[in-house]
């Protein structure tokens, strides 16, 4: 009888101490916590199963399927869970109880979470008593690659200063540094920071997108449809520290084609003063225009008669004229960007394609414009004002932008030959 008790006895006592450890850690009770210990009732580096929702605990290797129940929950010691609930006392007591500062039991170390949840203290104290630096979580994520908000900037900075490999790649499909992190989540000045302290701008990743594109591509806030002031500066340090603007990804796109997939005006104009070469063409043969045009009816955000007119005063190629029906049909609610894009052209005659592409309400809507559209673009020539237009456009060709506003010209004149959209086409 003695005997059966035993075992029940002990398992009893040792789920009462995980018990009472656990609510001591919950609490910040590091005086419990510190007897648990002394008297050695439980391992220093005993794991927990916890709730972790967020995952901020669990780390899983890309690609691998999980079952729902895994991502609710997490495997967790004694160190992940001070750190988590920013409890510094009760982190420290476990370390002077020689608790294991680099273990992982769900993908992560306590750095790893410390880093995620933006705990300078925490940090610091974990570096300060060993903790690896530049060690990969399961995911191939390095501390600094959890560094992905504003509040998490001051962690970012105490680990470079520590000696954290700021050009260390992300051990996974994707293989990214710390920089294309900053520049993915709009983070400018850690970005800055990550430069200043030898950061290469143009590294690229596994797909070949340098922090530049990487940054171009995530300005717009997709879900809002909101573009991003913090994406933008970041592209303009970058450009600042002569990141290659014409640099080509795995699909031969550059970081203005992905602004123009963002049908990005702001953006468009940074890059096209830094150099960006508007007729380069991806893999699948689009130029910078012809991705404005793909995405301008699901850009409500957007100003796309800016894109058209920025692209082609920079010497963009024009939409060939048979497709020009596709120029209607992405932008029938907004006559201003069909006005640039039809003005670049001396002459061209309107089709029954071009009909077809304008719903009847816009057609009533801007009656005036299309009228004014179909009655020049037919069997008759454009004005000599038109004309003279596009021969001093084709003379500057690429120098538009640049030239134009040099000209002893009234500014109305100079607006003009900048394709400066006026509501209605002679």
């Amino acid at each position: 009888m003695d005997g059966t008790m035993a075992p029940a006895t002990t398992s009893g006592a040792a789920r009462l101490a995980k018990k009472n450890f656990l609510e001591a850690l919950k609490l910040n009770d590091f005086g419990k916590l510190k007897a648990i210990l002394i008297q050695r009732q439980i391992d220093v580096d005993t794991v927990f199963e916890v709730e972790d929702e967020n995952m901020v605990l669990a780390s899983y290797k890309q690609g691998y399927w999980l079952p729902s129940y895994k991502l609710k929950s997490s495997w967790a010691t004694g160190l992940h869970l001070s750190v988590l609930f920013g409890h510094v006392e009760c982190l420290l007591v476990l370390l002077d109880h020689n608790a294991t500062i680099n273990c992982r039991p769900n993908g992560k170390t306590p750095l790893h979470v410390a880093c995620e949840m933006a705990n300078l203290e925490c940090v610091k104290i974990l570096c300060d008593r060993g903790a690896k630096l530049n060690c990969y979580s399961l995911s191939g994520h390095t501390a600094l690659h959890f560094c992905t908000t504003p509040s998490s900037i001051l962690c970012a900075k105490q680990l470079v200063w520590r000696g954290a490999n700021v050009n260390l790649k992300t051990n996974n499909q994707d293989e990214e540094t710390p920089l294309h992190t900053a520049a993915h989540f709009g983070l400018w000045e850690l970005a800055a920071f990550y430069v200043e302290h030898g950061a290469l701008v143009d590294s690229p990743n596994a797909h070949l997108e340098t922090p530049l594109a990487t940054a171009a591509y995530w300005a717009l806030r997709f879900r809002e449809q909101e573009y991003s002031a913090a994406h933008h500066r970041v592209c303009r340090l970058l450009l600042a520290c002569r990141a290659e603007v014409n640099a080509r990804d795995d699909d031969f796109k550059s970081p203005l084609h992905k602004a123009a997939w963002n049908c990005d005006h702001a953006l468009l104009l940074m890059m096209l003063e830094a150099g960006a070469e508007a007729n380069l063409v991806d893999i699948n043969g689009c130029a910078a225009l012809q991705y404005v045009l793909k995405v301008t009816p699901v850009r409500p955000a957007a100003r796309p008669e800016l894109c058209y007119q920025l692209l082609l005063n920079h010497g963009a190629a024009r939409i060939y004229p048979p497709q020009f029906h596709k120029v209607i049909q992405a932008c029938h609610s907004c006559p201003k960007a069909i006005e640039v894009v039809v003005n670049a052209y001396e002459h061209i005659r309107w089709t029954t394609k071009w009909r077809r592409a304008i719903p009847d309400d816009d057609l009533e809507k801007y009656w005036d414009f299309y009228h004014s559209l179909f009655t020049v673009c037919c069997n008759s020539p454009r004005t000599l004002m038109h004309l003279s237009r596009c021969a001093v456009r084709r003379a500057l060709h690429s120098r538009c932008h640049r030239a134009v506003p040099l000209l002893s010209l009234p500014a109305s004149l100079k607006k003009y030959l900048l394709l400066e959209p006026e509501g209605v086409i002679y």
